[in-house]
């Protein structure tokens, strides 16, 4: 049985479709995350290095547990091209709990959880 609150929603922008497909392979594929929502192209307004930027994204939510978060955002951080990624975790505090658990499930590494 796995707790809402041990599950994580992160979310991060990539700048192009085959960036976000080649991160989610490489994270689902070593367990760090369960699933990969690839949403469509969105545009980025933002302030960067003291010029307001407008960029076309893709952005990314992926499902993970807090055991597997650090692991999860040193991949992240090793693929993708930005110098400094977005790479935000939400906790969650309700869900499905068969979904939660299939997350936790597929996110499992010699950890169990406990709530």
């Amino acid at each position: 049985m796995t707790c809402a609150e041990e599950i994580l929603l992160v979310v991060s922008n990539l700048p192009d479709r085959a960036a976000a497909e080649a991160l989610a392979a490489d994270i689902v594929g070593k367990g760090l995350a369960a699933c990969v929502n690839i949403l469509a192209p969105c545009r980025s307004v933002y302030r960067w290095q003291g010029a307001v930027e407008h960029a076309d994204e893709v952005p990314c939510l992926i499902k993970t547990t807090r055991a597997r978060y650090t692991e999860l955002e040193a991949a992240i951080r090793a693929r993708h091209p930005y110098e400094v990624p977005e790479i935000i975790a939400l906790p969650l505090s309700a869900g499905l709990p068969a979904y939660l658990d299939w997350v936790g499930a597929e996110c499992a590494h010699d950890t169990k959880l406990s709530c």
